[in-house]
């Protein structure tokens, strides 16, 4: 489905575009498992056929997505290009205050190989008069940056997909195409990948204790690969130790280090051992889930005690993801493990316990995956600094256009009302009428319920759920900001008698933001009614919703982005170019 905007392509701003990439892009390019491509979306693989009446698609294998890849990195590419400086704190603020991991990655990439790069100026006589800015020192910051047990740093798994991402062909051809490489060139451009990869991994090495960390958490492998991408030549063999890596000499025999003596650790197989014993190695060894996973006989598996005994090494977000396999060792019965688990639950930052919950048995569990994915658009909502004098204004398009579209209505607004504060937030559905709805408790289930006996049928006019909520005694205070968030297709009346209507009310809308879900064709009222109220409109389609990823981060850019005219109060662009800019 392609996004319409208020303003032509064309014409679209910077600032615009920034706005459109971050409600729109789900910036979730890797996947660990096999899929296929329908239509340039990436779809989970289920089973060996397509379900009946599914979308046939091309098989993809894991890994990188190309096609989201590529549409992505055009989209930072087309906004470093209309203003570079945008760009830069972007980037900066993606490290420092996201948790969008690929979005990282490929602002990192474009980073490191855009065209600021430090290069002198020179004056009319051919002498240097000053050194332009140099924004690659960004890319580098981003990789370096290192904060402990902190998420606003790259992982070693980040720090080389910049690379994969780099080499990707569609994307070395848009670095040309952008000016950042000789178009004539046959390799893909890297930038200054190689340099800054070589510090990350020469300051790990002068760490012992960094370096054996990250051996331990399971980077060895992915070390080892960004260390042969470079041709890293390390101080001393202790970096090959640290990553148990053999090492023999090249066919050129330049090597040096590590050739001999090299004290090379085995894994102990756990195949001889006792259930006892396997649970006192992964206490002596400090053993991961991986690591002991990985080690476990064949004929014994992952038991209660083995998992009891690995629980401390585990995250929250781990331990989210492993419920299916806790409920199934029986282990949520007992009282220290449930503490542990609702524990794990309540500091939940998306939604993906909704798909989890689908692999447990008990209603219970069940309730409480739901309840985490309640948590996670609550805390996006709090997170930001605005939420206090916002009140939300949703309008459901229920008419019969929506045919066939208004149960995905209905589940991406189960998925995201909880969020909000109930005493704020106003609901009404309407075709030609209009009908206020309350949920009876501020959670998904509550608001499923709420909209269950919505169904598709009848005219279209949106004004009448404006109506129907000034009707049932809703009114705004002239100190809050009001934001309209109308789902459909915006096919109606024109926008011109759905802006009188807010006037006639006595509402005044700060922003309008419209959840595109279109079953046969679109209209504009929307569109209309936000050029003659003279405010902004933010455009999110339907199926955003469906990555549990990006249901926060698009609600955290819904809240901050209205601005009251004549208040101090930043929209969400002001607050990325408020962001100070990475240094090293």
């Amino acid at each position: 489905m392609t996004t319409q905007t208020t303003i032509p392509e064309a014409q679209r701003g910077p600032a615009e575009r920034l706005l459109d990439l971050v409600l729109n892009s789900s910036a979730h390019l890797w996947h660990n498992r096999p899929g296929l491509d329908v239509g340039g979306v990436w779809q989970a693989a289920r089973g060996k056929k397509p379900a009946r009446g599914a979308s046939a698609g091309t098989p993809v294998e894991p890994g990188l997505f190309e096609p989201a890849a590529a549409t992505l990195y055009g989209k930072l590419v087309d906004i470093y290009l209309l203003n570079a400086d945008l760009m830069a704190h972007f980037a900066s603020y993606v490290l420092k205050k996201t948790e969008w991991r690929d979005l990282k990655v490929a602002c990192a990439a474009l980073m490191l190989v855009q065209k600021r790069y430090g290069a002198p100026v020179k004056d009319e006589k051919g002498e240097v008069a000053f050194f332009d800015d140099d924004l690659r020192i960004i890319g580098e910051a981003m990789v370096l940056s290192y904060e402990k047990k902190s998420t606003h740093m790259l992982t070693p798994k980040a720090v080389l997909r910049i690379a994969e991402l780099l080499e990707t062909p569609a994307i070395a051809e848009l670095n040309r195409i952008a000016g950042f490489a000789d178009p004539a060139a046959r390799s893909a451009p890297l930038g200054r990948w190689p340099r800054v990869a070589e510090k990350w991994l020469r300051t790990r090495e002068r760490n012992p204790a960094m370096l054996a960390g990250l051996a331990k958490a399971g980077y060895k492998e992915t070390i080892k690969k960004i260390a042969r991408k470079i041709g890293y030549k390390p101080d001393s063999q202790v970096f090959f130790e640290a990553l148990g890596w053999k090492q023999k000499q090249a066919d050129g025999g330049h090597r040096e280090v590590g050739l001999f003596d090299l004290k090379i650790t085995k894994k102990q197989s756990f195949e001889s051992l006792s259930e006892a014993e396997i649970c006192e190695a992964i206490v002596d060894q400090k053993l991961g889930f991986k690591d002991a996973v990985g080690r476990l006989p064949k004929g014994m598996g992952l038991t209660p005690a083995i998992m009891v005994t690995l629980l401390p090494s585990l995250s929250d977000r781990d331990l989210r993801i492993l419920t299916p396999t806790i409920e199934e060792l029986g282990l949520l019965a007992d009282a220290e493990v449930r503490t542990r688990w609702e524990k794990a639950i309540s500091t939940s930052t998306d939604q993906r316990s909704l798909n989890i919950a689908k692999n447990v048995r008990s209603k219970d569990v069940k309730e409480k995956l739901e309840e985490a994915a309640d948590v996670a658009v609550k805390k996006a909502v709090e997170e930001t600094r605005e939420a206090d004098d916002l009140e939300l204004m949703f309008l459901i398009d229920r008419s019969g256009s929506m045919q066939g579209a208004i149960e995905q209505s209905k589940e991406a607004l189960s998925r995201i009302l909880a969020g909000f504060a109930p005493e704020r937030t106003h609901i009404a559905s309407f075709d030609t009428m209009g009908t206020v709805h309350k949920p009876k408790a501020p959670t998904r289930t509550a608001v499923q319920h709420m909209l269950a006996s919505v169904s598709a049928g009848g005219g279209t006019m949106h004004s009448a759920g404006v109506r129907a909520l000034f009707s049932a005694g809703v009114r705004i205070p002239a100190a809050h900001r009001l934001l309209v968030v109308v789902v459909g297709d915006e096919a109606g009346e024109n926008g011109q008698t759905f802006a009188e209507t807010f006037t006639a009310c006595g509402y005044r809308p700060t922003a309008l933001a419209l959840l595109v879900n279109v079953s046969t064709g679109r209209g504009t009222t929307v569109r209309d009614t936000a050029r003659h109220l003279g405010i902004g409109l933010s455009e999110i389609q339907i199926d955003q919703f469906e990555d549990p990823y990006q249901v926060p981060r698009v609600l955290r850019t819904l809240v901050e982005a209205p601005k009251l005219p004549g208040l101090p109060t930043s929209s969400w662009v002001d607050k990325v170019m408020e962001t100070p800019l990475l240094t090293l």
